[in-house]
């Protein structure tokens, strides 16, 4: 396949190799464990990888779609042996991925014809929400943009706070009010603040209380309208982060979120310290919903732009 031939920028891609290595291990261990003392891909092989496909969160729905997909394949070539598994495994994954519109981008952009360009970034409290602004923040400063930031999670202290940090860190401009202030209102200052400074995108933080899907709903739809005011088709992409490290968790989340807003991308945190990568492949293809960018380390570099050829590179590797 083409992705194969694909040559990648050798800092970032050791960065994902390190950053996927934990879910490699252990998806590999199990999967030689899986074959041992087969010589093909039968029923017993298919069950087994079934099992490990679901264990490593890649989803049920995800892993009955990759083990029609190698049923196929064992039925077209009559004859597939165990020690070819691991290359088909890595094309059918990479199909599937390839099915869905998102992945292929290398470098922190923005579209040029929507200035300034808004974005707003929802999920619940503890996902890294703020942490991937901070560093979204400095990747787009980094490509010669003008950010603004929005402190519109104002329930809780600590939120405005950590994103203050932040700002502060990147070198940036922060809108903020006092906790307990409308957040719609903290968007309307922040998207009228950079249309003055001429700002090329702005990123606004949300509450992420899930307790009451009405509510957020409600309050999401609000900062939206009013964001409107000003940019008349704010926001531009509505990132949903999600904490790779919680596996099944981070599918329930994206389930609640994406029925109280409509979400555009996605963000997955949090890789690196997992052995749940899988549900990098599992919430893409469940979801439709375009992964833009995976968090495989805690530096400032670290959050990275998802291309799905590195990322089945990497896993596979």
């Amino acid at each position: 396949m083409s992705f194969l031939k694909k040559i990648f920028s050798s800092e970032k891609k050791e960065t994902l190799d390190k950053g996927l290595e934990k879910s490699k291990t252990t998806f590999f261990t199990k999967l030689n464990k899986a074959v041992a003392g087969k010589s093909k891909v039968d029923d017993d092989v298919l069950d087994n990888l079934e099992e490990i496909l679901v264990s490593s969160d890649v989803g049920v729905n995800t892993t009955l779609k990759i083990i029609k997909r190698i049923e196929a394949r064992v039925a077209q070539d009559k004859y597939l042996g165990t020690s070819e598994l691991n290359q088909i495994l890595r094309e059918e994954i990479a199909g599937l991925l390839s099915e869905i519109d998102s992945g292929t981008a290398t470098e922190f952009t923005v579209p040029t014809d929507k200035k300034p360009y808004v974005i707003m970034v929802v999920g619940v409290n503890g996902v890294g929400k703020t942490t991937t602004i901070g560093k979204l923040a400095a990747q787009f400063k980094k490509q010669g943009l003008k950010v603004v930031l929005g402190a519109a999670d104002t329930f809780r202290a600590a939120a405005i706070e950590q994103l203050q940090v932040w700002a502060d860190r990147v070198d940036v401009p922060m809108i903020r009010q006092n906790m307990g202030s409308d957040p719609a209102s903290v968007a309307f200052d922040t998207i009228k603040s950079a249309v003055i400074q001429n700002a090329d995108v702005v990123i606004i933080d949300t509450a992420g209380r899930l307790h009451n899907k009405v509510n957020l709903m409600n309050e999401l739809t609000k900062v939206k309208r009013v964001m409107q005011k000003v940019v008349d088709d704010a926001p531009h992409d509505v990132i949903l982060v999600l904490d790779g490290s919680t596996g099944q968790n981070a599918f329930e989340q994206a389930k609640q979120f994406t029925a109280a807003t409509e979400v555009t991308s996605l963000a997955v945190t949090k890789l690196d310290g997992t052995a749940k990568g899988g549900v990098v492949i599992g919430i893409s293809d469940q979801f439709q919903i375009p992964v833009k960018y995976i968090g495989v380390g805690e530096g400032i570099d670290d959050l990275q732009v998802f291309n799905k050829f590195e990322f089945v590179d990497s896993f596979f590797k």
